[in-house]
């Protein structure tokens, strides 16, 4: 009988093309992980993994059956929660993903409250990029997302947590940071600094720089919004920055300065993402209303109804 370790272990290894990695990352020796997988191939009688010294590569087959191990995996894992749901509401761990956009600036926020209401949750926190959040989403490796909407999927909820104002950000020498808000027109022609490409805020960036006439700077593509600020500060353009960033960070920033665009401020509509099977739909609805609670004091964004 294939046992559901032998499974961790395959998923292991395809996740980390390395039998020593795969070993770590399971907690096991690594003569047991590969006597476990041999197990496991004598049991389906076929070849999961193609074994040299230079490489490890799953087979045709060893790819199928690794998609199907992590769905079996997930729904353990959820039969795991469900059991927890019934001891207590937002009780045992919940695995959250954010953007690094989003997560440093946002979690203050909310955490003191959460914690205050829900002292037995535990909340595990992974930052990483769109897709990278997506893929742990959707093999169960996490629970939830804070991420910006819309998201398009048939087998994900989505639910309105806030409107957060996009600012321009600028050198403080710049002529746009000695105004008090700045007008669409004004931004015809600028050099936009903007996050590399994967980022979902580059896309927003890129499509406000095609709605006001402005220059997407593709030689300077930033790795995080620090990266941009520092070079907004050094002359090399302006920015759009999220508004949780810019209290955090930019407000006290001397070479740079922060200024609304006047009339329909651009935003992101930043939401709460889970699997549609998930068993924590209700635990995810109460925590999404305890974080709209805590952002109703923040001034700089806009809850949902």
């Amino acid at each position: 009988m294939v046992s559901l370790q032998q499974l961790r272990y395959l998923v292991a290894i395809a996740e980390t093309l390395h039998f020593r990695r795969a070993a770590e990352k399971t907690n096991v020796t690594q003569p047991t992980l590969s006597g476990q997988l041999r197990e496991l191939e004598e049991r389906l009688g076929v070849q999961l993994v193609e074994r040299s010294r230079a490489r490890v590569v799953l087979t045709p087959i060893g790819k199928e059956i690794t998609v199907r191990a992590q769905r079996v995996l997930r729904d353990v894992n959820d039969i795991v929660s469900l059991a927890k749901q019934g001891q207590s509401l937002l009780g045992g761990t919940v695995r959250l993903g954010v953007l690094p956009t989003l997560g440093p600036y946002l979690l203050p926020h909310i955490l003191p409250e959460l914690h205050e209401s829900y002292p037995a949750l535990k909340l595990y926190v992974r930052e990483g990029m769109p897709q990278e959040l997506l893929d742990r989403l959707d093999d169960g490796s996490l629970d939830l997302l804070l991420f910006p909407l819309p998201l398009k999927g048939a087998d994900l909820v989505t639910v309105r947590l806030f409107r957060e104002p996009l600012w321009i950000v600028a050198p403080s020498d710049h002529s746009l940071a000695q105004r008090g808000e700045v007008d669409r027109s004004d931004l015809r022609g600028e050099s936009i600094l903007a996050l590399e490409k994967g980022h979902r805020l580059y896309e927003q960036v890129r499509d406000l720089c095609d709605q006001y006439d402005a220059n997407l700077a593709l030689d300077y593509e930033g790795t995080s919004l620090d990266t941009i600020r520092q070079m907004v500060g050094m002359g090399m353009g302006i920015s759009f920055m999220p508004a949780l960033y810019v209290t955090s960070e930019v407000m006290e920033d001397k070479q740079v300065a922060a200024r609304l665009i006047k009339g329909r401020t651009p935003f992101r509509l930043v939401g709460m993402v889970w699997r549609k099977q998930s068993v924590r739909h209700d635990e995810f609805e109460t925590l999404a209303e305890l974080i709209r609670r805590s952002l109703r004091q923040v001034e700089c964004v806009s809850v949902e109804a």
